[in-house]
């Protein structure tokens, strides 16, 4: 029942469409952007709903005062305390290699502001975990969600990172003046 709401609100109400090409193994990480707007969360959620999928994301512990903090971590929310330096990278990438499933999604620039220097900690923990990254737009433009390409971390991040930005170089946030990819030599 929550598909089929999830598939009318999504795609017949709100007119999205998806176009999604890669296989979604047991492990992965998806790498979301651009990330410019509080509603990037309702349309990901919605998207997961609508196609059978569930996944846990990162989100500042800010968010995660009552009553909000109890139904997103049921939904699978891992607050982040941006302030400390933690080992939550090595920890997220110990617990994918050590689960038979794992499934994590991420917007690298990690703020709704523009930011040219994205985070890196998805790719370091697909890496050190050696689990793909799927790469999923968001266009608020098109009214589409895309995931076309998968990264194989190979360790090379300033040419990876740079394949990943180019991709999502096509996509229109809902506030496009929020979303940079930065200088891409």
């Amino acid at each position: 029942m929550w598909k089929s709401f999830c598939n009318w609100l999504l795609y017949k109400c709100m007119g999205w469409t998806s176009e999604v090409t890669e296989d979604h193994p047991d492990k992965y990480i998806i790498c979301l952007a651009p990330h410019t707007s509080n509603w990037d969360f309702l349309i990901g959620q919605l998207y997961n709903g609508a196609a059978g999928l569930s996944s846990n994301f990162l989100m500042k512990k800010e968010w995660f005062f009552w009553p909000l903090g109890p139904i997103f971590r049921r939904i699978g929310g891992i607050p982040v305390w941006r302030s400390k330096h933690t080992s939550m990278t090595d920890n997220l990438a110990e617990t994918a290699k050590s689960a038979k499933t794992f499934r994590l999604c991420i917007t690298p620039e990690g703020t709704r502001s523009p930011n040219p220097d994205w985070k890196k900690g998805f790719y370091y923990i697909a890496l050190k975990a050696e689990i793909p990254i799927l790469l999923y737009g968001v266009d608020y433009e098109q009214k589409h969600i895309e995931c076309t390409k998968t990264i194989i971390p190979n360790g090379d991040i300033d040419q990876q990172m740079r394949e990943i930005k180019l991709y999502f170089s096509k996509f229109k946030g809902k506030k496009p003046e929020n979303f940079t990819i930065g200088d891409i030599e």
